[in-house]
């Protein structure tokens, strides 16, 4: 059986060749988890990549994204 997955928020991107998708799901269990999607176009078809990051790994991701893109914007 499928668990049912709830969309809470839904962002779309668009930067050059790429889109990226940032949405927020809840669990059935009630968990709350962040989905980002990337979709690029690779010759006549588009290639997808997709990362989850769970409710209780945002703290460290946050910081480490952030960490990240302090210092390319130096």
């Amino acid at each position: 059986m499928a668990t049912a997955k709830k969309e809470l928020f839904s962002e779309k991107v668009r930067a050059g060749s790429r889109t990226y998708f940032f949405d927020v799901k809840e669990a059935a269990t009630g968990a709350k988890y962040l989905v980002i999607n990337e979709s690029k176009k690779v010759g006549e078809s588009h290639e997808h990549n997709r990362i989850m990051i769970f409710e209780e790994d945002i703290p460290s991701f946050s910081e480490g994204l952030h960490k990240a893109v302090g210092f390319i914007q130096k």
